[in-house]
């Protein structure tokens, strides 16, 4: 995993694991009083950062990251774990991404990247003109799918669902809404009119905690 610090010189740490295909850069508008461990690339899932310093440390994991975070056996306490956008199960075709929706993710291009974002990540027009594509190619992207299939494969009889509360866009048409609602149960809070990027819903990685209390 490659990992990106937003120092604010704080005792707290939220540790985020971003979605597949993301970096630091798609979300360079966030803002947080506290640190800030951005998680992404999912091609392996070595760590190497020094959590002692830490007093409180919440865990926020979107999409893929859902997935990834709950098969690590973190060496660390923390407080609050929340699920944005997706599932552990990743690729169950019940829970997780369908069979469509994978083969639709990887034929994502150059020149479509775009109308992807515009169908599938975000609400309306003004959320287009704010987004931020990742700056990773999309041989990068591609190359981390495959690896979280295998994963996936590798690890699929041991996820376990890690969350105390999940968040997900009513309009979100990457995972299956009804089914997230079984999933979660009352551990699931809606945004309403949003799709799966609900970014531009929320103004700093504190509002994803409090949105769930």
């Amino acid at each position: 995993m490659k990992q990106y610090l937003i120092n604010k010189k704080s005792d707290n740490l939220i540790l985020f694991f971003t979605g597949w295909g993301c970096d630091e850069y798609e979300f360079e508008h966030l803002n947080s009083k506290n640190n800030v461990l951005l998680l992404y690339d999912y091609t392996d899932l070595n760590m190497d950062f020094n959590f002692s310093k830490y007093k409180n440390i919440d865990l926020i994991a979107f999409s893929a990251g859902v997935f990834t975070a709950s098969i690590l056996d973190l060496p660390i306490k923390i407080n609050k774990k929340v699920a944005l956008s997706g599932n552990p199960y990743l690729f169950d075709e019940h829970y997780g991404l369908s069979k469509d929706i994978q083969n639709l993710l990887c034929n994502i291009t150059v020149e479509n990247a775009d109308d992807f974002a515009r169908n599938y990540l975000v609400k309306t027009e003004q959320e287009i003109i704010k987004f931020h594509h990742s700056k990773r190619s999309i041989e990068s992207c591609q190359k981390e799918f495959e690896c979280l299939k295998n994963l996936y494969n590798l690890h699929k009889n041991k996820i376990k669902n890690i969350y105390d509360s999940a968040i997900m866009g009513e309009n979100d048409v990457l995972f299956n809404i009804s089914a997230q609602k079984e999933f979660y149960s009352d551990k699931l809070r809606i945004i309403s009119n949003a799709r799966h990027n609900l970014f531009f819903r929320i103004k700093n990685y504190e509002d994803i905690l409090s949105i769930t209390q």
